[in-house]
């Protein structure tokens, strides 16, 4: 959207100037007459591209802020000076301004869920609908408490499972650099060699000097096949039977396809009781899980359980048949809509899977790195082997 530079007068005659967003002259025309200001002049800034990819801000700053937030709120501060003083104390340049943003339009009359629903980059749809049902029951700081709590466990399940692919991905990128260079520089100079052996070599060396000689030749083959593939795998992704297929693989992969169970069931859990307890009704927070599911199989049983709901059933039928949630959790949900403690229930059920992506993540790294190592050293010292085995060979004639 294009930015306009306006100078006026307000109908006390004040001069004002400024910058705003409008997609016409009219429009911002209309703006200003809605503020009371008789813009004498405007002019269209020349556009500007944005080489910063996303917003430039992170997760934790919103963590924080949210947290601050909170307190501030709970101390009896106002709105308008809470958020002048976090925009002020932001170590994030992006994020003072969005705060300050946040702060000018609150100014103008808007409410806070309002002003935060124009920064939907920044505060998604969870953020903005429980910091709604906050201020219309007029609980905002209990809600803010209780979204900070979502955010820090949420932040901290991302980070362990992160942290628990971290090691191994590092572990596999270097072994296979190393076995890249092996291949490219170190077999050539034994080829070169052997070749002026003129003796018939063993099978182990005449494969590995033909993968050589393959990785050599056809490298830049190699790597366009490699783009192709991510670019598939993209593109696959980008349909809705696409993403349900990658989805549902994901779910069946050895060791990681539980990790990727539990958290699911944890995110699921801590969403949806967090909106519960802060007043968002049963059908409005589970579109807004169903959004954040992170899992296209388990987005489309949330919107099953919606329509379940619709039609007067319970949510725990749709959930049953993804066979991503075990029995423990479908029967667990199934007494919290009886008991009418449904939000405690789910709060419950993610404390617990909490512990288990801990434990998961846990039996994954301890799995999952020597294997790595032991792998990767059978091909390098294969490599080695294969390269020194005519070596064997031409000693043994010698004797």
């Amino acid at each position: 959207m294009p930015v306009f530079e306006y100078k006026g007068k307000t109908i006390g005659g004040t001069a004002v100037s400024g910058q705003l967003k409008a997609k016409s002259k009219a429009e911002l025309q209309r703006i200003l007459r809605q503020k009371k200001i008789l813009a004498g002049q405007i002019s269209r800034q020349p556009s500007q591209i944005n080489l910063k990819i996303g917003t430039g801000i992170k997760k934790v700053h919103i963590s924080r802020f949210t947290r601050q937030f909170a307190t501030m709120i709970g101390a009896g501060l106002p709105m308008i000076q809470c958020l002048e003083i976090l925009a002020k104390q932001s170590d994030s340049a992006e994020m003072r301004k969005v705060i300050t943003e946040v702060k000018d339009q609150v100014s103008g009359g808007s409410t806070l869920a309002e002003a935060l629903r124009k920064h939907k980059k920044i505060f998604d749809e969870l953020y903005v609908n429980m910091v709604e049902a906050g201020e219309i029951g007029g609980a905002l700081d209990t809600i803010l408490a209780r979204l900070a709590n979502y955010r820090e466990k949420a932040d901290a399940l991302t980070r362990k499972v992160k942290g628990a692919m971290m090691y191994p991905a590092v572990i596999v990128v270097v072994c296979t650099l190393i076995t890249i260079a092996m291949l490219t520089w170190i077999v050539p100079v034994f080829a070169k060699m052997f070749s002026g052996l003129g003796a018939e070599l063993p099978t182990p060396t005449l494969v590995v000097l033909n993968i050589s000689g393959f990785l050599q030749h056809y490298y830049l083959t190699i790597f366009g096949g490699l783009i192709a593939l991510i670019v598939a795998y993209r593109a696959i992704g980008r349909t809705d039977q696409g993403r349900l297929s990658l989805d549902k693989g994901k779910l069946h992969i050895p060791m990681i396809g539980t990790l990727i169970r539990k958290s699911a069931v944890s995110r699921f859990t801590r969403t949806l009781g967090t909106l519960l307890s802060s007043g968002v009704s049963i059908l409005d927070a589970l579109e807004i899980t169903a959004k954040t599911a992170g899992n296209r199989v388990l987005h489309d049983a949330i919107r099953k359980a919606v329509i379940s709901i619709a039609e007067g059933d319970t949510i725990t039928a749709p959930l049953k048949e993804t066979g991503v949630f075990p029995p423990m959790v479908t029967q667990m949900i199934s007494v919290g809509e009886k008991t009418g403690g449904l939000d405690t229930m789910l709060s419950k059920i993610a404390d617990f899977y909490d512990e288990e992506v801990d434990a998961a993540v846990s039996a994954l790294t301890s799995i999952i790195e020597p294997v790595i190592i032991v792998f990767m050293g059978i091909i390098i010292g294969g490599i080695l082997i294969a390269m020194y085995l005519p070596m064997f060979d031409i000693i043994g004639q010698i004797h």
